[in-house]
C-alpha cells in the first residue's frame, strides 16, 4: 500500500518545487525524483513513518554523470590540452567549492528538506550538504530525462563559467599554444613584457606574445607568469576565431 503525503506536507513541498521548476525551465516528469534529490538524511530520520528516502544514492549517480558530461565538454573544447591538464581542470570544476557555488546560484539551499537539528545548526549553508544536493539533482535529472537534458542544464549553469575563465587559474594556456605551434611547425613563439607599473607590493605586468614577429595577444596580471598566461589565452582564442585550429 502506498502511503500518502498529508496535506500539510504537500503544501510545504509543492509550491517551492513548482516555482523552482518554472525558474530553471525544467519540468520533471516524475516530481518524486526531484523531491528525492533535495531530501537530506536528517529529514528522513525524523519522518520514518512517511515514504521519504534520502538523496545519497542519487548523489552517487549524479557524481558519475557530472564527471562524464564535463569530461566530454572539456575534451571537445580544449583539443590541445593534455590528459593531465584536462584531469586537473575537471577536478577544479567538480570540487566541493565549485559545486557549492553552482548550488548557491540556483538557491538550492532554500529547497533542501532538513531535519530540525540540521536546520538549527545551519545545514542549509553547509558546503558539503549543498555540493551533495547539486550532484543528487543532476542524478535525478538524468534518471528523469536523460543525458541530453543534463547537458542542457549544464550549458546554462556550469559551461558558461568555464567559458568565462572561472577556472583559468588551473589552465596552462602557454603549453597549449606551444603544443599547437610545434605540432604544425608554425614558427617561434616569444613573450615580452611591455609594461610594469604599480608599487612593489601591488605590481601589474603587461605581456605580449608573438609568433615570428606577429603579435597574437596581450595580457595583464599581477605577475609576469600570469600576464603571459593571459596573453597566450588571447592568442589561442584569436587562432580559433580565424579557423586556424582544425
Amino acid at each position: 500500500m502506498i502511503k500518502r503525503v498529508n496535506r500539510k506536507e504537500r503544501n510545504y513541498v509543492g509550491p517551492k518545487f513548482t516555482s523552482f521548476q518554472e525558474r530553471i525551465g525544467i519540468a520533471f516528469n516524475n516530481e518524486k525524483l526531484l523531491i528525492h534529490a533535495f531530501t537530506h538524511s536528517s529529514y528522513v530520520n525524523e519522518h520514518r513513518k512517511k515514504p521519504y528516502e534520502d538523496n545519497e544514492r542519487l548523489e552517487f549517480l549524479g557524481d558519475a554523470v557530472l564527471e562524464l558530461t564535463i569530461s566530454e565538454y572539456l575534451f571537445k573544447k580544449y583539443p590541445y590540452m593534455s590528459e593531465g591538464e584536462l584531469t586537473k581542470l575537471r577536478a577544479s570544476i567538480v570540487c566541493e567549492p565549485s559545486l557549492v557555488s553552482f548550488a548557491h546560484g540556483l538557491a538550492f539551499g532554500d529547497l533542501v528538506l532538513l531535519g530540525k537539528g540540521e536546520e538549527l545548526t545551519g545545514g542549509r549553508e553547509r558546503p558539503a550538504l549543498l555540493a551533495d544536493v547539486f550532484e543528487a539533482f543532476v542524478g535525478a535529472l538524468y534518471l528523469d530525462q536523460g543525458i541530453e537534458k543534463v547537458r542542457g542544464f549544464l550549458e546554462s549553469v556550469v559551461f558558461p563559467k568555464i567559458n568565462e575563465g572561472a577556472f583559468s587559474h588551473v589552465m596552462d594556456y602557454k603549453s597549449q599554444l606551444q603544443e599547437l605551434v610545434q605540432r604544425d611547425g608554425r614558427g617561434i613563439v616569444e613573450y615580452r613584457v611591455l609594461q610594469e607599473k604599480g608599487p612593489a607590493h601591488n605590481r601589474e605586468f603587461m605581456s605580449r606574445v608573438s609568433m615570428d614577429g606577429v603579435e597574437l595577444g596581450i595580457g595583464t596580471g599581477k605577475s609576469k607568469k600570469e600576464a603571459e598566461q593571459k596573453a597566450a589565452q588571447v592568442a589561442l582564442k584569436l587562432l580559433q576565431e580565424k579557423n586556424e585550429i582544425k
